[in-house]
């Protein structure tokens, strides 16, 4: 009789075992099917190239903040900014990081339509019209090289420069490279000046006798930097736009409660050391949830999208940047940064 009593005994324990594995199990379950079923979802392709307004979306990769927000983002880094603009108005990016004034000017030939979701931030210095010693002044520029990326955000920056003293683009000789090759060609003494944006400008300094002539922070508010999406994903995954924007933030609130671990990680995305990479901390103002409530609404400033859109439309068409003025109302959408007001209230 003691066989049996002892089986029955080991099967009760064995019974006990599985039931209290089953039990331990079950609370996992969820978490990694949810996190398989993020996995398997359709991509969200979003570009971003160097701007230090941008460099943040990399930190999201690195700490799973994306995932958090139940996104699957696929995050294509770009060498060449005007080259990140072209994929997204030709439907290859759901995505991207973009100037007002660039978004403005590629929203005519954009497949699935443009839309500005979110403020990054402003440029505040960062973006520079490097010169050698012998320039002074805007003035100065007559008649000399100028490199740009032709058509973007620091060609933008010279012309606004330049009009401020009764000049136009025709009253310099325009070398069209890409920024980083611009920077290159300036450091080797191949023209007398370079539009470029950081990291380049860093480049640039390198020449002996150069400086800074001019920077955005004379022209406040002129450079927002954006998230920018496509009308499609709108229509179709608005759930998904929420959750980029929800992730923003998340991002900030890391940068807030983690700036050693996050000063690290845009040195790195940036391709700089982290002491390179406080020299870019000024000259980027990232705005609040506030700051980008207060952009997306109407006003009389340059502080104010609506408005700001509106000069910068009539300025590129004067100057030929673009042949017509697209439909200004469909290419910023505030709805994303409200509802996530929303939520926090």
């Amino acid at each position: 009789m003691k066989i049996p009593k002892i089986l029955s005994l080991c099967a009760v324990f064995l019974l006990s075992l599985v039931l209290a594995i089953s039990c331990n199990q079950s609370p996992n379950t969820k978490p990694s099917d949810t996190s398989q079923a993020v996995k398997d979802s359709t991509p969200i392709v979003m570009g971003y190239s160097s701007w230090p307004g941008w460099w943040p979306w990399y930190i999201a990769e690195k700490e799973g903040l994306f995932e958090a927000n139940g996104l699957n983002v696929q995050l294509k880094w770009f060498d060449g900014y005007l080259e990140s603009m072209e994929a997204l108005a030709a439907g290859k990016l759901d995505a991207n990081c973009q100037t007002l004034n660039d978004t403005i000017s590629f929203a005519a030939d954009a497949i699935n339509g443009e839309v500005a979701v979110l403020v990054n931030d402003n440029s505040a210095g960062n973006d520079k019209i490097i010169v050698t010693a012998e320039i002074n002044s805007v003035k100065d520029l007559k008649g000399k090289k100028v490199a740009i990326e032709e058509g973007v955000v620091d060609d933008f920056l010279l012309s606004l420069a330049l009009e401020e003293e009764g000049m136009s683009r025709k009253d310099v000789e325009i070398v069209p490279l890409e920024t980083g090759a611009a920077a290159a060609a300036f450091a080797a003494g191949k023209v007398d000046a370079v539009g470029a944006f950081p990291p380049f400008w860093l480049t640039a300094l390198k020449r002996k006798g150069s400086k800074e002539l001019i920077s955005s922070k004379a022209f406040p508010g002129a450079i927002p930097d954006l998230l920018v999406v496509t009308q499609k994903l709108i229509d179709e995954r608005p759930d998904q736009v929420q959750g980029l924007v929800n992730t923003w933030f998340d991002i900030l609130e890391f940068i807030k409660n983690n700036p050693k671990k996050a000063d690290e990680l845009l040195a790195e995305r940036a391709n700089v050391s982290v002491e390179e990479f406080q020299q870019f901390k000024e000259g980027t103002r990232i705005f609040t949830l506030e700051e980008n409530l207060e952009a997306f609404s109407p006003g009389d400033t340059m502080k104010h999208m609506p408005f700001a859109a509106k000069k910068m439309s009539q300025f590129m068409l004067d100057v030929g940047f673009i042949q017509k003025v697209p439909d200004l109302d469909k290419i910023l959408d505030d709805q994303f940064v409200k509802a996530y007001a929303a939520g926090r209230s």
